[in-house]
């Protein structure tokens, strides 16, 4: 093991369980002073610490390894290149500080964010976008926020996913059927009366009024729709304390990010109610994470399916750390979430080479692509597009292309890599965030510079980018 310093991330881990360098040097079975020169990076890591560390916190070993900084040193890096913030860093500072500070580079980050946000919404407030005159709201905070939140835990929530967990135990030790039991305790333990409608209103497939406890469903929705919904509502019943103490834990800043952290989690728990954690892990680990075998063993959606896989992060029984994403024929990317480092840019569009727009052209097939980005890290991704039919007719329907990506180091335990060349180099596409942070100038497919570059036309006189003069 190469000498690893991991002063700050045991030190954040420390204080954040609120212990003292005494109490932990006792725990971990070694002497105040090792563990004092330990954080201060006078002592590197041992692996006999090391593995106690992670029993003690209930980590994985990787928490301490760089690769992990991988999305925070793209964020920051996207800050240095906002041209209104004035710094100046080369990426090896970047990666340093990250390494030494990661809470600091955090809160770089996050003020920034807060930063562009509060811009955006002074600009609408100037213009007058908002519908009822006020110019007042928020643009994507309560967005951004909760993704964070996911983020920031590896995308999975131990006390909800166990608390769905036991629940979908307890309903099977009485009967096999999960799916007709979460409705039955819905109604004989909650009181809940469900009613099927067809006049809900545009685009509403279910609604519950607290009140009068009734819940509405849509017939268009189907049986694996259905029991998503009613695990969904079952959530705020069962474990609504719970999903208030972990939204008040995310100190959200505002009660819009509240409110959609409350759905958030609602849904994470009925995706781990109706796809319980240890069940859905062996089975996809048997089925070599086919998207479409597990979709059609849980009767469950194929983004539903691609959705849960990217929460299998259970300490001692992690699956492959996939990110997720979700996105229209515009470039809108609706869901997005993300166990890996790999960092979706704020600052606006996606990679074109990326194959989760390509999947648009082949409808319902399934695209496999190695991607390669620009910090030299390779990933493998999966894409296919979904489609959710109009209701009526003239009704317009609905149509994403859906991404999941892992490293390429865990490429191996998937059907997917099955025929590709994981050890060529050329094998890969090389892709970024988007434009506006891609450092790669001689890309066919860039549309503008990136921030902060400004191009010297008498020096790229012979290869002016398609962004500035038309083509022949």
């Amino acid at each position: 093991m190469a000498k690893t310093f991991v002063g700050a991330r045991l030190r954040q881990l420390r204080t954040e369980r609120g212990m003292s360098q005494a109490a932990l040097a006792q725990t971990l079975e070694i002497s105040a002073s090792y563990l004092n020169q330990i954080e201060h990076d006078v002592r590197p890591l041992t692996v006999p610490v090391l593995l106690r560390i992670t029993e003690v916190f209930g980590v994985d070993t990787t928490f301490f390894s760089s690769q992990d900084d991988t999305r925070l040193i793209a964020e920051l890096r996207e800050v240095a290149l906002d041209q209104e913030m004035g710094i100046d860093a080369d990426p090896q500072e970047l990666a340093e500080m990250v390494s030494a500070h990661p809470s600091l580079a955090k809160a770089v980050v996050n003020m920034h964010r807060r930063y562009r946000n509060t811009t955006a919404q002074l600009a609408a407030a100037t213009e007058d976008r908002y519908s009822d005159g006020s110019g007042s709201g928020s643009i994507t905070m309560p967005h951004e926020e909760v993704r964070d939140y996911f983020y920031q835990r590896q995308n999975y929530l131990h006390e909800l996913d166990t608390a769905a967990e036991d629940l979908t135990a307890r309903m099977r030790f009485h009967r096999g059927d999960v799916a007709g039991e979460i409705a039955k305790r819905l109604q004989l333990v909650h009181d809940v009366q469900i009613v099927q409608r067809i006049d809900l209103g545009e685009g509403v497939l279910h609604r519950f009024d607290p009140d009068a406890r009734v819940l509405e469903i849509s017939p268009h929705l189907s049986g694996g729709q259905k029991v998503f919904k009613f695990a969904a509502e079952l959530a705020y019943l069962e474990c609504g304390d719970l999903i208030d103490k972990l939204v008040d834990e995310g100190n959200f800043t505002s009660e819009s990010s509240r409110s959609l952290a409350k759905l958030g989690l609602a849904n994470y728990f009925a995706a781990a109610t109706v796809l319980p954690y240890g069940q859905f892990h062996d089975v996809a680990e048997d089925f070599r994470y086919d998207i479409e075998r597990l979709s059609a063993f849980f009767s469950q959606s194929y983004e539903t399916i691609c959705h849960r896989l990217s929460t299998l992060q259970r300490p001692k029984l992690r699956g492959v750390p996939f990110s997720f994403v979700r996105v229209d024929r515009a470039g809108n990317m609706s869901k997005r979430q993300s166990a890996t480092g790999f960092h979706f840019s704020s600052s606006g569009g996606t990679c074109p080479l990326w194959n989760v727009y390509e999947s648009f052209a082949y409808p319902g097939k399934i695209m496999t692509q190695i991607a390669q980005m620009p910090d030299g890290r390779s990933y493998l991704w999966i894409a296919r597009t979904v489609e959710r039919r109009a209701t009526r007719y003239g009704q317009p329907g609905k149509t994403f292309a859906i991404g999941l990506g892992c490293e390429l180091r865990h490429a191996h335990r998937t059907v997917y890599a099955d025929g590709l060349n994981l050890d060529s180099s050329a094998a890969a596409t090389p892709i970024g965030s988007g434009c506006r942070v891609c450092e790669r100038m001689n890309c066919p497919q860039r549309a503008f510079p990136p921030l902060g570059k400004e191009l010297d036309i008498n020096e790229h006189r012979s290869s002016v980018s398609p962004y500035l003069i038309a083509e022949s």
